[in-house]
């Protein structure tokens, strides 16, 4: 039931983008510059009066073009100092499972907090997996202890990042 519901949702979004004007893409930027902009302020901005910027939002809200709103919290300011990028290789065939190993391992990613962004790729590596943790004693335990422990992975290689060029959750409407 659920997967009709996405499916149906995909449609909507893909017909929605397809009539997003220049004013909403205007309203998106705002949005994704700060979140927390007031409707009057926006309009300023794009042209429009408050009430005009709020049915826009609310529709493309509606239509699934805004996903949802968050807090972006810097990881160093909460003590998560470490940030690596690891290549995930997941075993083909498991006979200790009854499940399809990748599901396995997806479901299992959901429930590990230092994965911030799990991404399925195509390639020698099954899977992309950013990870936020506090230090490298952090990082060697949730390496040693989860993943590599994970009946479904058969290799990683990591990767750490030494410094952020540009970091951005905006798309480019």
């Amino acid at each position: 039931m659920r997967s009709n519901a996405v499916f149906l949702r995909k449609i909507c979004v893909m017909n929605t983008n397809d009539a997003l004007d220049k004013l909403d893409r205007a309203i998106l930027r705002c949005l994704q510059e700060n979140g927390r902009e007031t409707y009057e302020v926006i309009g300023e901005q794009v042209g429009l009066s408050p009430s005009a910027v709020l049915r826009r939002v609310k529709r493309m809200e509606d239509s699934g073009v805004i996903d949802r709103y968050v807090a972006l919290v810097r990881p160093e300011a909460v003590g998560l100092g470490l940030t690596a990028y690891l290549n995930v290789r997941l075993e083909k065939h498991t006979e200790s499972h009854k499940r399809n190993p990748m599901d396995l391992f997806r479901a299992s990613v959901q429930t590990w907090p230092e994965v911030v962004e799990c991404a399925s790729l195509t390639g020698e590596m099954d899977y992309l997996l950013r990870v936020v943790v506090a230090d490298m004693a952090h990082y060697s335990r949730f390496i040693m202890d989860t993943l590599l422990k994970h009946p479904s992975v058969q290799d990683c290689k990591t990767s750490f990042v030494l410094d952020r060029v540009k970091t951005t959750t905006a798309v480019p409407v």
